[in-house]
């Protein structure tokens, strides 16, 4: 009985592992509570797959954490989240989420400045002009990580 409950509780293990190797991260959301696209973005990321935990938060408590993540104000978006070592600011595609962390590049995060109108959360495709999304280096400098129309 003892060898049985052994073996099964083994096998339960390997069948239950590769899940947690494959465990995508918690992306957490700091928005204002009034904000209908930081709402609406936070939709677009969790039907992408993504878990997310949202926190509204006031502009001032935004703010700080911007400072203190030296996200620079021309680099800035509406809402900041946090996912593993990176930060994401604005409205960031989840698919460049996604391989931000599939790549896992040495950099700070991902942002897309401003409010872009064909951003998701912001409209949609077709919403506005084209965007880029910039990969923001551990020196502040960014690069374009994507092109979006």
């Amino acid at each position: 009985m003892k060898r049985r409950t052994f073996l099964l509780s083994g096998a339960a293990l390997v069948l239950t592992r590769p899940a947690l190797a494959d465990a995508t991260p918690v992306i957490k959301v700091f928005k204002s509570p009034t904000c209908g696209c930081c709402t609406a973005w936070v939709e677009h990321v969790r039907q992408s797959g993504f878990a997310v935990e949202a926190q509204n938060v006031d502009q001032d408590a935004l703010y700080a954490l911007k400072d203190r993540l030296q996200i620079a104000p021309e680099l800035a978006g509406c809402h900041t989240a946090l996912v593993g070592d990176y930060f994401i600011e604005g409205h960031a595609p989840a698919s460049d989420i996604g391989r931000l962390l599939e790549e896992q590049p040495l950099a700070r995060g991902l942002t897309v400045p401003g409010m872009p109108m064909s951003s998701p959360g912001m409209g949609g495709p077709g919403a506005g002009d084209s965007f880029d999304t910039l990969l923001v280096a551990s020196d502040g400098s960014t690069s374009v990580f994507a092109s979006h129309s």
